[in-house]
């Protein structure tokens, strides 16, 4: 069971940065057929999270299941979908073992596997809760992981940093943080426009998509997009809480999904690769500037 967001309540909150060549976040995935979301997962999420606090399959999932999770997206990405082969060629005793323990005969040796990826996507996720032990104890582990996280599937590894960090109220970080996606051209220096200024152009629309209600969500000068809602109600289900991650008995329960599209005219786009590294090293450091005055 998930933790609600409560207007007025800010719980602290992990915030990760979710980008790499491929991603993958099966929903309906079955047997040779492995799709992907169009967004993270909680079942991917809480699953790399395992995977870095070193919990073996069918260890309980409780306390990671009181996450909640909400993501924006920076980059969509651009959908993939590649063909496997499996057992092709190989004399009768190489071929693919089936349930009974026999070989497949050889016309029949050859196994066909849909796969579907997100290229080049970016998403940046916060993972908040009530309870500050976790909190720790997960950020702790993303900083030294037992086992490699991934984002999906073990073939996508994620492009560094993949912790963006531990934050008091993260989901006000989460609208304003830099978005990995390519800036805007820059003007000239003329009268009353410094050099390297950001032109204004066509605010970009960003998603944002919940386990919990989007209606509250802190965005400044920003316009929901007339096309979509605001939010506060679900426009679907997905079949992604994980119950067990056993290999012989994964189960999970649906939950529903809170979409919200809005336009965020005052949060800059980071850029690509180092530009965006430094984009976000900028914000981390006025953050935390702002903090320790707010402390003092």
């Amino acid at each position: 069971m998930t933790a609600p967001h409560h207007p007025g309540h800010t719980p602290a909150g992990i915030l990760l940065h979710l980008a790499g060549p491929l991603q993958s976040w099966g929903t309906h995935s079955a047997y040779n057929q492995r799709d992907t979301a169009r967004f993270p997962t909680r079942s991917g999420i809480i699953g790399l999270l395992a995977a870095s606090l070193g919990r073996r399959r069918g260890e309980p999932l409780d306390d990671l299941a009181r996450l909640s999770l909400t993501t924006r997206t920076d980059r969509p990405g651009v959908l993939l979908r590649d063909l496997h082969t499996v057992g092709g060629g190989l004399p009768a005793k190489g071929t693919v073992t089936t349930a009974e323990g026999k070989k497949r005969p050889q016309a029949q040796a050859t196994l066909l596997s849909h796969r579907s990826y997100l290229a080049d996507a970016a998403f940046t996720a916060a993972l908040t809760s009530n309870d500050t032990a976790l909190l720790h104890e997960c950020t702790e582990a993303l900083r030294h992981p037992f086992w490699p996280p991934y984002l999906g599937r073990r073939s996508c590894p994620p492009e560094g940093p993949l912790l963006i960090g531990l934050l008091p109220d993260p989901l006000h970080h989460l609208v304003r943080l830099p978005l990995a996606r390519a800036g805007t051209p820059r003007t000239p220096a003329t009268e009353g426009n410094p050099p390297g200024r950001q032109t204004p152009g066509n605010p970009v629309p960003v998603d944002f998509h919940s386990d919990a209600p989007l209606h509250h969500l802190p965005i400044p000068h920003a316009d929901s997009d007339p096309n979509h809602l605001d939010g506060s109600t679900p426009v679907g289900e997905v079949t992604d809480d994980p119950l067990d991650l056993s290999p012989r008995r994964r189960t999970y329960r649906a939950r529903p999904v809170y979409r919200r599209t809005v336009h965020l005219p005052d949060t800059p786009h980071g850029g690509l690769g180092t530009a965006y590294l430094t984009a976000l090293h900028t914000y981390l450091n006025s953050t935390n500037s702002e903090l320790q005055g707010g402390a003092a």
